[in-house]
C-alpha cells in the first residue's frame, strides 16, 4: 500500500516547463491536458481525432504526429495502457510523444521517422479503467461496464481471433472476462474501425502493456507459428538488441504463446491474421516482477528511452 501511495503521490503540483513531464505518474486529467497542449504547441505537426466514447463518457483519442512531407505517408500505430493498472504504458506512450514532437528538426532520429511515416498514438486505452485505478483500486485491470453482479471486460481479449478460446475468462468477474461476444467493448470496436479506416497505410501496430520485458508478435491462442515469423523474429531481435544496448535491460522476444502464455482474442493476433499487419508487436515493459505494476516513477525515463531505441530500430529494419 505504500508503494501505491507512493506513485500516487509523485502527480505534480504544477507544470513542468516541458509539455510532457516523464517523471512522473499522471493521472487522466493532467494527461488529457498535456495531449491539447501538444497540439497547441505543434499546430502543423499534431492532430488528434475521436475514435469513441467509453461507457462512462470518456473519450478515445488519438494522436497523429505528421511532418507533411509524404501525402498518405505510411502509419505506426501505437497504443498503450489497454489495461488500467499498467501505469508505465501510458506513461511511455506519452514519452514517445514527447519525442516525435520536441525532436523533430533538431533529433536526427525524429526526423527519420517522420520523413517516411506517419504516427497515430492512443496513450489511453482504457480511460474508463484508467480513472478506475487512480481512484479507487490500483490494480485494476479492465473497462468499466457493467456485467451483473460485476464490472469490466478485459479488452485484449474482446478481440475476434479465437474469440472466447484459451487464456479467456467466461466469468465476468474474472480479470480476464472476455465480454459476451468479440468487439462488445468500445475500446475493441475502436481500435478495430481506426485500423480498417487506415487500411493499407498502416506498416505497423505497436501495443504496451507491462510488466516482464518481453517483446512479442503473434500468435497468442496457439502455440503454431506465424508465416511471418522469421520475418517478425529477425525484426524483433534488432529491437531487443538496441533496447538492451541503452541500459542493459534484457528483455526476451518471440510468439506471445511461447514467451508468455496462450490468450485468446488478443489485439495484435486480429491486426496480423485479420487485417494482414505484417508487423504487430506485442511489448511487456518492464519490469520482471520485483515491482510490477508498480514500477517507481523514476523508472519510467529509462524504461521509455529503451523501448523508443527499439521502437526506432524495429521500424528503420521493415522491409
Amino acid at each position: 500500500f505504500r508503494a501505491i501511495d507512493a506513485q500516487r503521490s509523485s502527480l505534480p503540483a504544477s507544470r513542468s516547463s516541458r509539455d510532457i513531464d516523464s517523471t512522473t505518474y499522471r493521472d487522466y486529467d493532467t494527461l488529457l491536458g498535456e495531449l491539447a497542449q501538444l497540439e497547441a504547441d505543434f499546430p502543423n505537426l499534431v492532430s488528434s481525432y475521436e475514435i469513441g466514447t467509453t461507457y462512462e463518457g470518456r473519450t478515445l483519442k488519438v494522436i497523429a504526429v505528421s511532418s507533411g512531407q509524404v501525402a498518405n505517408a505510411p502509419v505506426i500505430w501505437l497504443d498503450c495502457g489497454i489495461h488500467a493498472r499498467e501505469w508505465v504504458s501510458h506513461a511511455t506512450c506519452m514519452y514517445v510523444l514527447d519525442q516525435l514532437t520536441s525532436g523533430y528538426g533538431s533529433d536526427d532520429v525524429v526526423n527519420a521517422l517522420l520523413a517516411a511515416y506517419d504516427f497515430h498514438v492512443l496513450p489511453i486505452t482504457n480511460p474508463d479503467g484508467y480513472v478506475h485505478s487512480w481512484d479507487a483500486d490500483r490494480l485494476w485491470r479492465k473497462n468499466r461496464v457493467p456485467y451483473g453482479a460485476c464490472f469490466g471486460a478485459d479488452v485484449n481479449r474482446n478481440f475476434d481471433s479465437n474469440f472466447g478460446g484459451e487464456g479467456a475468462s467466461d466469468l465476468a468477474c474474472a480479470d480476464t472476462y472476455h465480454g459476451p461476444s468479440a468487439f462488445s467493448e468500445v475500446e475493441s470496436a475502436a481500435i478495430r474501425d481506426s485500423l480498417i479506416a487506415l487500411g493499407s497505410r498502416v506498416k505497423a501496430v505497436f501495443t504496451l502493456h507491462s510488466y516482464s520485458q518481453y517483446w512479442m508478435f503473434p500468435y497468442g491462442y496457439t502455440t503454431d507459428r506465424p508465416a511471418d515469423y522469421d520475418e517478425l523474429n529477425r525484426v524483433s531481435a534488432l529491437a531487443v538488441e538496441a533496447l538492451t544496448a541503452v541500459h542493459g535491460t534484457s528483455y526476451v522476444y518471440g510468439n506471445i504463446a511461447d514467451v508468455i502464455y496462450v490468450a485468446s482474442g488478443g489485439s495484435v493476433d486480429y491486426t496480423y491474421e485479420t487485417l494482414g499487419i505484417t508487423y504487430s508487436f506485442a511489448v511487456e515493459l518492464r519490469d520482471q516482477g520485483q515491482y510490477g505494476f508498480l514500477l517507481p516513477a523514476d523508472q519510467i525515463i529509462p524504461t521509455a528511452e529503451e523501448f523508443f531505441a527499439g521502437f526506432y530500430t524495429a521500424i528503420q529494419n521493415f522491409q
